[in-house]
Protein backbone atom coordinates (compact mmCIF):
# COMPACT_ATOMS: atom_id res chain seq x y z
CA UNK A 1 0.00 0.00 0.00
CA UNK A 2 1.49 3.29 -1.18
CA UNK A 3 1.17 6.00 1.97
CA UNK A 4 0.25 10.35 1.58
CA UNK A 5 4.15 10.84 2.13
CA UNK A 6 4.53 8.65 -0.28
CA UNK A 7 2.50 9.98 -3.03
CA UNK A 8 3.30 13.71 -2.47
CA UNK A 9 7.11 12.52 -2.86
CA UNK A 10 5.63 11.17 -6.89
CA UNK A 11 3.86 14.03 -7.21
CA UNK A 12 5.99 16.52 -6.92
CA UNK A 13 8.62 14.50 -8.89
CA UNK A 14 6.25 14.50 -11.86
CA UNK A 15 5.67 17.68 -11.61
CA UNK A 16 9.51 18.50 -11.82
CA UNK A 17 9.93 15.89 -14.67
CA UNK A 18 6.46 17.20 -16.41
CA UNK A 19 8.55 21.21 -16.67
CA UNK A 20 11.65 19.58 -18.13
CA UNK A 21 9.29 17.56 -20.46
CA UNK A 22 7.41 20.55 -21.90
CA UNK A 23 10.77 22.51 -22.33
CA UNK A 24 12.12 20.14 -24.28
CA UNK A 25 9.26 19.72 -26.35
CA UNK A 26 9.22 23.28 -27.15
CA UNK A 27 12.84 23.52 -26.94
CA UNK A 28 12.73 21.09 -30.70
CA UNK A 29 10.05 23.46 -31.68
CA UNK A 30 11.07 27.10 -31.01
CA UNK A 31 15.16 26.81 -30.12
CA UNK A 32 14.96 29.43 -27.46
CA UNK A 33 13.29 28.33 -24.66
CA UNK A 34 14.96 28.20 -20.91
CA UNK A 35 13.48 26.76 -17.97
CA UNK A 36 13.28 29.56 -15.36
CA UNK A 37 15.39 28.51 -12.43
CA UNK A 38 13.63 31.23 -9.69
CA UNK A 39 11.78 29.37 -6.89
CA UNK A 40 9.60 32.20 -6.58
CA UNK A 41 9.00 33.12 -10.23
CA UNK A 42 4.87 32.45 -11.19
CA UNK A 43 6.42 30.63 -14.71
CA UNK A 44 8.47 27.85 -15.34
CA UNK A 45 9.56 28.12 -18.97
CA UNK A 46 10.64 31.08 -21.11
CA UNK A 47 9.78 30.92 -24.78
CA UNK A 48 11.77 33.78 -27.24
CA UNK A 49 10.97 33.30 -31.19
CA UNK A 50 10.23 35.32 -34.48
CA UNK A 51 6.65 35.97 -35.04
CA UNK A 52 5.21 36.60 -38.94
CA UNK A 53 6.17 39.72 -38.67
CA UNK A 54 9.68 38.90 -37.91
CA UNK A 55 9.25 40.49 -34.15
CA UNK A 56 11.03 38.71 -31.26
CA UNK A 57 7.99 37.67 -28.87
CA UNK A 58 9.08 36.46 -25.15
CA UNK A 59 6.33 34.19 -23.74
CA UNK A 60 6.01 33.16 -19.87
CA UNK A 61 4.37 29.75 -19.53
CA UNK A 62 3.47 27.96 -15.98
CA UNK A 63 3.48 24.08 -16.41
CA UNK A 64 0.45 22.40 -14.52
CA UNK A 65 -0.20 18.99 -14.80
CA UNK A 66 -3.33 17.91 -15.84
CA UNK A 67 -5.31 14.40 -15.76
CA UNK A 68 -9.29 15.78 -16.06
CA UNK A 69 -8.53 19.71 -15.77
CA UNK A 70 -6.07 22.24 -15.44
CA UNK A 71 -5.73 24.39 -12.40
CA UNK A 72 -4.74 28.13 -13.12
CA UNK A 73 -3.88 28.57 -9.54
CA UNK A 74 -0.44 28.95 -7.84
CA UNK A 75 1.73 29.95 -5.15
CA UNK A 76 1.23 27.00 -3.15
CA UNK A 77 3.87 24.01 -2.80
CA UNK A 78 3.34 20.52 -3.28
CA UNK A 79 4.94 17.90 -3.04
CA UNK A 80 6.05 15.64 0.58
CA UNK A 81 7.81 18.71 1.98
CA UNK A 82 5.30 21.40 1.78
CA UNK A 83 4.97 23.18 4.54
CA UNK A 84 1.76 24.69 5.98
CA UNK A 85 2.18 28.98 6.42
CA UNK A 86 -0.29 31.31 7.10
CA UNK A 87 1.33 33.87 5.10
CA UNK A 88 1.73 31.94 2.09
CA UNK A 89 -0.74 33.56 -0.65
CA UNK A 90 -2.27 31.35 -3.73
CA UNK A 91 -3.29 33.23 -6.71
CA UNK A 92 -5.01 32.70 -10.15
CA UNK A 93 -2.35 33.00 -12.81
CA UNK A 94 -3.30 36.34 -14.87
CA UNK A 95 -1.93 38.27 -17.77
CA UNK A 96 0.64 39.80 -14.74
CA UNK A 97 1.62 36.26 -13.70
CA UNK A 98 2.14 34.60 -16.89
CA UNK A 99 1.18 34.37 -20.70
CA UNK A 100 0.06 31.12 -21.28
CA UNK A 101 -0.61 28.30 -18.73
CA UNK A 102 0.66 24.22 -20.55
CA UNK A 103 -1.82 21.66 -19.26
CA UNK A 104 0.75 18.27 -19.68
CA UNK A 105 -1.64 15.27 -20.30
CA UNK A 106 0.08 12.64 -19.31
CA UNK A 107 -1.29 9.16 -21.95
CA UNK A 108 1.22 6.90 -21.17
CA UNK A 109 4.73 7.12 -20.05
CA UNK A 110 6.19 8.36 -23.81
CA UNK A 111 2.87 9.53 -24.70
CA UNK A 112 0.82 12.96 -23.33
CA UNK A 113 -0.78 16.17 -24.71
CA UNK A 114 -0.32 19.90 -23.89
CA UNK A 115 -3.08 22.05 -23.42
CA UNK A 116 -2.19 25.82 -24.29
CA UNK A 117 -4.43 28.12 -22.13
CA UNK A 118 -3.71 31.85 -22.32
CA UNK A 119 -3.61 34.28 -19.38
CA UNK A 120 -6.00 36.76 -21.39
CA UNK A 121 -8.81 33.79 -21.77
CA UNK A 122 -7.99 32.84 -17.78
CA UNK A 123 -8.90 36.57 -16.57
CA UNK A 124 -12.10 36.45 -18.97
CA UNK A 125 -13.39 32.77 -17.61
CA UNK A 126 -13.07 34.03 -13.73
CA UNK A 127 -12.58 30.17 -12.67
CA UNK A 128 -9.79 28.57 -11.00
CA UNK A 129 -9.61 25.74 -13.29
CA UNK A 130 -11.10 24.00 -16.58
CA UNK A 131 -11.66 20.44 -17.67
CA UNK A 132 -10.18 19.54 -20.42
CA UNK A 133 -13.32 18.40 -22.37
CA UNK A 134 -14.10 22.27 -22.51
CA UNK A 135 -10.67 23.30 -23.81
CA UNK A 136 -9.90 20.64 -26.56
CA UNK A 137 -9.44 22.84 -29.37
CA UNK A 138 -6.48 24.20 -26.89
CA UNK A 139 -4.89 20.61 -27.38
CA UNK A 140 -1.81 21.18 -29.21
CA UNK A 141 -2.51 24.15 -30.69
CA UNK A 142 0.61 26.18 -31.31
CA UNK A 143 -0.82 28.69 -32.99
CA UNK A 144 -2.38 29.53 -29.27
CA UNK A 145 0.64 29.37 -27.99
CA UNK A 146 2.59 31.77 -30.51
CA UNK A 147 -0.55 34.18 -29.96
CA UNK A 148 -1.10 34.18 -26.12
CA UNK A 149 -0.76 37.54 -25.54
CA UNK A 150 -2.88 38.59 -29.10
CA UNK A 151 -5.90 39.30 -26.94
CA UNK A 152 -7.78 40.05 -30.08
CA UNK A 153 -6.85 36.67 -31.34
CA UNK A 154 -7.59 34.21 -27.86
CA UNK A 155 -10.82 36.45 -27.43
CA UNK A 156 -11.96 35.34 -31.19
CA UNK A 157 -10.85 31.34 -30.92
CA UNK A 158 -12.67 31.30 -27.58
CA UNK A 159 -15.74 32.68 -29.28
CA UNK A 160 -15.62 30.59 -31.92
CA UNK A 161 -15.30 27.46 -29.77
CA UNK A 162 -18.19 28.58 -27.58
CA UNK A 163 -15.91 28.94 -24.55
CA UNK A 164 -16.89 32.67 -24.02
CA UNK A 165 -19.57 34.71 -25.02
Amino acid sequence: MITSEERGRQASIDGFAHEHIVCGILMKRYQNVSLVDLPLSPYDIIIVFNNDSNKEVMIRAQVKTARTSVSFTGGTRGGVDREYKSGVKTYTQSTKTSDVVIGYKPITDDQFELYFVPTILIEKLKQKSISLSKISFLKNNYKILENSKNRKYVIHIARQHKLIH
